[in-house]
């Protein structure tokens, strides 16, 4: 190790030791929300920019009065302490302001997917027991779909125009006109609401089922946003983060946005990621840190190199899938200086982040883990002859699980029995309990690292896999496949792609009796309707019939291991290639531009 090496560790002391301090936990019964510290920062701030957006900017005073607006407006509909409000709308200022009045009046932001459509869309508004569901006009047609469905009556609905050329449909009320001549006055329950209420429902791609709405405290948000501030991005104002990720995700929202309403930092916000657009938006914008995911950050790496790549103000990047292969170059190209890898979950109890700097690893964790030993084959915890979990040894993949503690809860979901579902009992004494996060991680040496241990994302386990930076539910896929007319069973899972983040979905599936083709036209033309981009299996696999066990579980292991292999597969494979609208069946030539990673999905 390094002369350097060892003083740079040495050097974060100060920032492990404000970290510790502000990420102690708070009593639950204690008044505080993140409406509170925009206020605050308001104060602090109020003439400094807030949120950059194209050629839109608004001061941080400028977005808490919009907020105070918007919340009186919302209490003027009904909206209370407690109640539940919907809220889907595309990446843009809006989104933010009224995150901030929701919590501002002690109710809930049920954060739903925008890609979502029908049925997981109804899903999402009916579970969360949305008093009201606010979107945006870009997406009124995905909201109409589902009006009829979700009892909300006539006053259910409320839009906020994209901009001035959109029009509000005649069956929901317009926001902005609501609350455009209230007066900027900060609401009373602001002051009222305790940590231990919730903040946010954000809807994750669990293991069975539909969406489920992972529950999230004003203390976690708080602690979350915290550690990002503090110790991953450390922005302060007047930094300047770069967000293109969809805020109806915790990394986007809580690790970039919430260090930001603590900070004081600018937001350059985009409505998507554009990799041709990335470098003069940097420069542009003087932007100084990045909120990424995997996927986004290996569209950069695979573009042409350019010999100013690393000519940008960018120096410290936080988020999570940032693969080791690429770690290394990808730092050098691009300038980087400080990748502050993390992991956790939006329902999770655990999290962890690399806030020293080492390289090839998601960092270190003050929540009490284990890495326990899993059977893959069994899909089962291993468990000795007494029946408690089995610690692996250090560098060896196990799964990652969580104590659960008063200090350290699982929030789980709105629904108890999934909560429960993601809870391990009995793991290493009679009666403790602790949150199986599905992973696989494992310890790595970093060098010198003030004694803490640092670990390393392996894989995904179960039924949820990662594509598009998204989680994709595989029985969420099945359900709606089976929906299709001419499909009688439909078995999902991921399979890795050449060159992409992430596993893609692939089904296969078993016609109904009397059936020997699909029909590929009207099948694309079902999924493109039903599932959104991220969710569409880019292989399709007909079989004749499904391989069961004795309980009736599909096999999924042959399958992953046949994937797509066209050249040993006898079935026929279809592929929705990049691009296409319809399925094509897939052939020799096509495979090997996937396996060359010229297929560039």
């Amino acid at each position: 190790m390094s002369f350097s090496d060892f003083a740079s560790v040495l050097g974060d002391v100060p920032t492990l030791l404000t970290l510790k301090k502000g990420m102690k936990p708070r009593p639950l019964d204690e008044v505080d929300c993140f409406g509170r510290h925009v206020s605050a920062t308001a104060q602090k701030y109020g003439g400094d920019v807030a949120v950059i957006f194209g050629d839109r900017t608004q001061t941080w005073r400028e977005l808490n009065d919009e907020a105070c607006r918007l919340a009186g407006a919302l209490a003027n509909l009904g909206v209370g302490r407690g109640d539940v409000v919907s809220l889907m709308m595309e990446n843009r200022p809006e989104f933010i302001t009224l995150c901030v009045a929701i919590n501002k009046l002690g109710a809930v932001a049920a954060l739903i997917n925008n890609n979502l459509r029908e049925k997981p869309l109804q899903h999402c508004i009916t579970t969360s027991d949305s008093k009201l569901c606010v979107f945006g006009t870009e997406l009124s047609d995905a909201i109409a779909g589902v009006r009829d469905s979700v009892a909300l009556g006539n006053d259910g609905f409320v839009a906020v125009r994209d901009d001035e050329s959109s029009e509000i449909p005649e069956w929901a009320s317009d926001l902005c006109a609501l609350s455009s001549n209230l007066e900027p006055t900060e609401p009373a329950a602001q002051d009222q609401v305790t940590l231990r209420e919730t903040s946010f429902y954000i809807f994750t791609s669990g293991t069975t089922g539909l969406p489920k709405a992972a529950v999230m405290s004003n203390r976690r948000f708080l602690q979350m946003a915290s550690l990002s501030h503090i110790a991953g991005l450390r922005c302060k104002q007047p930094d300047r983060v770069y967000l293109c990720l969809p805020l109806y995700h915790g990394t986007g929202l809580i690790i970039g946005v919430g260090a930001c309403m603590l900070s004081g930092a600018s937001i350059v916000l985009q409505r998507r990621f554009s990799a041709s657009r990335f470098l003069d938006d940097l420069r542009q914008h003087k932007v100084s840190h990045l909120v990424y995911v995997g996927e986004m950050l290996r569209y950069l790496y695979n573009s042409p190199e350019k010999a100013d790549d690393a000519v940008n103000p960018l120096h410290t990047m936080i988020g999570n899938g940032l693969r080791p292969d690429i770690w290394i170059d990808f730092k050098r190209r691009f300038g980087i200086k400080r990748v502050t890898e993390f992991y956790g979950a939006s329902e999770g109890n655990v999290a962890f982040a690399n806030i020293l700097n080492k390289d090839c690893t998601v960092g270190l964790t003050a929540s009490t883990v284990a890495l326990v030993r899993y059977d893959p084959e069994s899909a089962e915890v291993v468990r000795d002859e007494n029946g408690r979990c089995v610690e692996v040894e250090d560098g060896e993949p196990g799964l990652c699980i969580g104590y659960i503690s008063p200090n350290s809860a699982f929030e789980g979901y709105t629904d108890s029995s999934a909560t429960e579902g993601k809870v391990l009992r009995d793991v290493f004494e009679q009666g403790d309990s602790w949150f199986n996060t599905g992973d696989l991680l494992k310890t790595v040496d970093v060098g010198f690292s003030l004694g803490y241990k640092h670990y390393q994302f392996v894989d995904r386990l179960g039924d949820t896999f990662r594509w598009r930076s998204e989680n994709v539910s595989t029985n969420e896929v099945g359900e709606i496949l089976n929906g299709f007319e001419e499909i009688s069973m439909s078995n999902v899972f991921g399979v890795e792609i050449p060159g992409s983040e992430g596993r893609a979905g692939m089904a296969a599936v078993c016609l109904n009796e009397g059936l020997d083709q699909l029909d590929v036209t009207t099948f694309s033309e079902y999924v493109q309707k039903n599932l959104p981009p991220y969710a569409r299996p880019v292989f399709v696999r007909v079989q004749p019939a499904q391989e069961v066990t004795g309980t009736f579980k599909m096999v999924k292991k042959d399958l992953r291991d046949e994937g797509y292999d066209v050249s040993v597969v006898e079935d026929p494979i279809y592929v929705l290639k990049p691009r296409d609208a319809n399925y094509s069946r897939l052939d020799e030539k096509f495979l090997a531009e996937i396996r060359s990673g010229d297929a560039r999905f």
